[in-house]
C-alpha cells in the first residue's frame, strides 16, 4: 500500500475512534416523542474534519462510525432497515462534507453540507419506515402526515446538532488550516 493510503486509513480510523467515544457525551431530546433517539451531541466534528482533509474518504469513515454507533452506543432501530437509513447511511452522508477539501471555508461549508446530508437521510426513514408510528400530535402540533412528523422531529435534534457543528468548524478553521492543506 502508497503510504499516503495507510496514512489516510489510519486517521480515518482515528477520528471514527473520537466520533465513538463523543457518542457518549451527549443530551437526548427523546422524551418529547415518546422515547424514541435523537440527541444533540458532538461526533460528527472528528468526521467532517476527516472528510475536509482526505475528501471522499469521508463517506467511508462515516459509514463505519455509524454502524459501530448503532451497536456500541446503544443504537435504536424497528428493523433492519431503520438500522441502515438512520446510522450507517445517515453517518456516512456526513461524509459529503469532503466535497469542500480544498476550498477556503471548507470545515463550516463542510459541516452544514455534511448535516444537511445528515438530516435528508433521516427524513426519508422518517417519512418512509417511521410512518407507521407517527403521532397524531407532536409539541402540541397537529402532524396529520408522516412527512410533517419527520420534519419536526428530525428538526428538534438535527437543528441544534447543525449550528453547534457549524459554529465549531468556523471556529477551528483557522487553527486547522495547515493541517487542512497537508496531503
Amino acid at each position: 500500500m502508497k503510504r499516503v493510503k495507510i496514512l489516510t486509513i489510519c486517521e480515518g480510523a482515528i477520528s471514527v475512534a473520537l466520533a465513538l467515544a463523543l457518542s457518549y457525551l451527549k443530551i437526548p431530546i427523546g422524551a418529547g416523542f415518546g422515547g424514541w433517539g435523537g440527541s444533540v451531541d458532538l461526533v460528527m466534528i472528528p468526521l467532517i474534519i476527516f472528510a475536509c482533509h482526505r475528501g471522499l474518504w469521508g463517506l467511508g469513515a462515516g459509514l463505519v462510525f455509524g454502524t459501530l454507533k448503532f451497536f456500541l452506543a446503544g443504537g435504536v432501530a424497528i428493523n433492519w432497515q431503520s438500522m441502515l437509513l438512520d446510522y450507517s447511511v445517515a453517518y456516512m452522508f456526513v461524509g459529503f462534507a469532503g466535497l469542500m477539501k480544498g476550498r477556503r471555508a471548507a470545515l463550516p461549508l463542510g459541516a452544514l453540507i455534511g448535516c444537511a446530508a445528515r438530516f435528508a437521510v433521516h427524513f426519508f426513514s422518517g417519512v418512509t419506515i417511521y410512518a407507521i408510528l407517527a403521532p397524531e400530535e407532536i409539541l402540541g402540533v397537529m402532524t396529520g402526515s408522516s412527512a410533517l412528523y419527520s420534519l419536526l422531529y428530525n428538526a428538534s435534534y438535527m437543528l441544534p446538532n447543525t449550528v453547534l457543528a457549524v459554529v465549531l468548524c468556523a471556529i477551528l478553521q483557522k487553527p486547522l488550516k495547515k493541517f487542512l492543506a497537508k496531503q
